[in-house]
């Protein structure tokens, strides 16, 4: 990332430990929406004006409960900003007993090691994709099965409701607890080295995939060679030749600048993986029951503000994306069916042990399964 983008990351840090989330939120909302980095400074120096007001703030409530958060994404994401803005509702509404300090960009950890510190107490709070998540929890494999949901509308028909809710207490018998259902809009392929248009075009590319199982599976199906590389480390891959391409949805591929070494993006919508915000049990059970409900509902909002500023950022990612010369690429009815029907050996892997779940999410569809 280039040097600009580090430092307004930087100040939004700064902003968030000298006036709060709701100061981070205001600013980079103003940078979603205006597209220009101006915004934050006008910003930043609006706040000062306000300074006098938060100094006056009520300095007697000590928290009595300081919690971290562990994000990976820039400070101006919109799951960094979810996650701001479920801190500031979580502060409100105990009266400052509770604080919650969100941790962006990578700095507790990638996600798998994230995960593995809730277990074990390092780490209060997260956001993480179950992509994640499920190395740790078998069942999460079911969400992300490939080509599992029509559309985003069907996706949350399935969240949103008593399915949603069934998977959100899986993680309790993992040392984790399920809190609310995030956006992270459909995932699709880029490539450096030719365009992808049909099946055939996959056979033999080597595509970076998270380090997850499934995705390994899903890349290896369609004929491609998957690797396995963590997501800061996609770019210099792309740029060294280790790999010809990658797979993710429109916001990552733009906010880490992977177009500039891979200028083909076919949209696919392989797969949906939603993310989820999660607490550790440890420290689950340190709070009262009062406690609990109010970071739950706190959560479920903040997620339902999450979904708002995806949709934004993904549209404007997307524009930015092709004004820098991106080829964009959909896929012939055909030829997505082929893509499909290449997941069939997936799908009878899961099924021994979770075909109710996976028809009933088809079911939750307008076309059901076919």
């Amino acid at each position: 990332m280039n040097t600009d983008m580090v430092f307004c990351d930087r100040l939004l840090e700064i902003i968030h430990e000298s006036f709060g989330s709701m100061a981070v939120i205001m600013v980079a909302e103003s940078k979603i929406k205006k597209g220009k980095w101006i915004a934050v400074f006008i910003v930043a120096l609006g706040l000062s004006a306000a300074v006098f007001f938060w100094l006056k703030k009520d300095t007697g409530t000590v928290p009595e409960y300081v919690f971290s958060y562990a994000e990976n994404q820039t400070a101006d994401y919109p799951t960094t900003l979810g996650g701001l803005r479920f801190a500031q509702l979580v502060e409100e509404r105990t009266h400052g007993r509770i604080r919650i300090l969100v941790q962006s960009q990578g700095i507790l950890g990638s996600e798998t090691e994230v995960i593995k510190q809730m277990q074990y107490g390092g780490i209060d709070f997260a956001r993480v994709s179950i992509a994640q998540m499920s190395d740790f929890i078998p069942e999460m494999n079911v969400l992300q099965l490939p080509y599992l949901y029509e559309d985003s509308a069907h996706m949350w028909r399935v969240l949103d409701g008593e399915i949603g809710d069934r998977f959100l207490e899986y993680p309790q018998e993992y040392g984790l607890i399920g809190l609310s259902w995030y956006d992270a809009g459909a995932r699709n392929l880029y490539c450096s080295v030719r365009p992808i248009r049909t099946l055939e075009d996959m056979q033999g590319l080597r595509i970076r995939v998270q380090e997850a199982k499934m995705m390994s599976e899903m890349m290896n199906a369609l004929g491609a060679v998957a690797v396995q590389i963590p997501y800061d480390q996609v770019y210099a891959a792309l740029e060294r030749k280790q790999v010809d391409g990658a797979e993710n949805n429109w916001s990552s591929y733009e906010a880490m600048q992977h177009y500039e070494v891979a200028g083909y993006y076919t949209v696919d919508e392989h797969i949906r993986i939603p993310e989820m915000q999660i607490c550790a049990q440890h420290t689950w059970e340190l709070l009262s029951q009062e406690d609990r409900d109010i970071i739950i509902e706190c959560a479920r909002e903040s997620a339902l503000y999450e979904r708002e500023l995806w949709t934004e950022h993904e549209m404007l990612a997307r524009e930015n994306a092709l004004r820098n010369q991106v080829q964009e690429i959909y896929l012939s009815e055909e030829e997505k069916k082929k893509f499909q029907a290449a997941m069939e050996p997936i799908y009878q892997q899961y099924y021994t042990d979770y075909g109710k779940d996976i028809e009933e999410i088809f079911a939750q569809g307008t076309k059901g399964r076919e």
